[in-house]
């Protein structure tokens, strides 16, 4: 079931890209948009809780988890970026750091460690697996990705306003993505010793 779950918010995304792409002069269509991607986000919490209170929980759930999550992250940071609300750099920030964090993290799990468990010192431990730090940084995510589409809602009032607004959650969650990326990179090391 938390699979599914997890399965099912990429679908949803997919569709509010679509309406997003294919209908841009309806309100409509903007509004489902903005529907399924709350929804699709709200979805990433349950697939979690499902997982526990089911006793579902595996490693392949959990690759799973940050798998959608990088494909739905990312997906919104593409299409923000093709459809010039934002620049070509949000998205490539965000991807680069994805594929440097989950090769490390992916070597980490060989070892039996976990995703944020491999963190050695306390504060890369807090920047990159508490649930402050993560909570914070997918707030300002979440947050951005709807206020850009909010924004574009054909015929909104203050849609500059709002976009601004939007512009710099966008700005303050790359840099979110950054700052919990950098722990990963700087203690890889202990990854790579043990691997050798």
């Amino acid at each position: 079931m938390a699979n599914f779950v997890t399965i099912f918010r990429v679908f949803l995304m997919f569709i509010a890209i679509y309406l997003i792409m294919n209908c841009q002069t309806s309100a409509t269509a903007y509004i489902w948009a903005l529907v399924l991607t709350i929804l699709a986000f709200s979805l990433d919490g349950l697939d979690g809780f499902l997982a526990r209170l089911l006793k579902e929980e595996s490693k392949f759930g959990a690759l799973l988890d940050i798998m959608s999550d990088r494909i739905v992250e990312n997906s919104y940071w593409i299409l923000f970026a093709v459809m010039g609300w934002l620049s070509i750099l949000f998205p490539l920030i965000a991807i680069t750091r994805g594929f440097i964090t989950d090769t490390i993290r992916s070597a980490a799990m060989e070892k039996g460690l976990t995703p944020f468990g491999m963190q050695v010192n306390p504060v890369c431990k807090f920047i990159t697996g508490s649930k402050f730090m993560r909570i914070s940084y997918a707030v300002a995510k979440v947050l951005a990705f709807i206020v850009i589409i909010a924004a574009k809602i054909p015929g909104i009032p203050n849609a500059d306003l709002i976009f601004t607004i939007g512009f710099w959650l966008a700005v303050a969650a790359i840099v979110f993505c950054v700052v919990r990326g950098l722990p990963v990179l700087i203690e890889a090391k202990y990854v790579i010793n043990e691997t050798k």
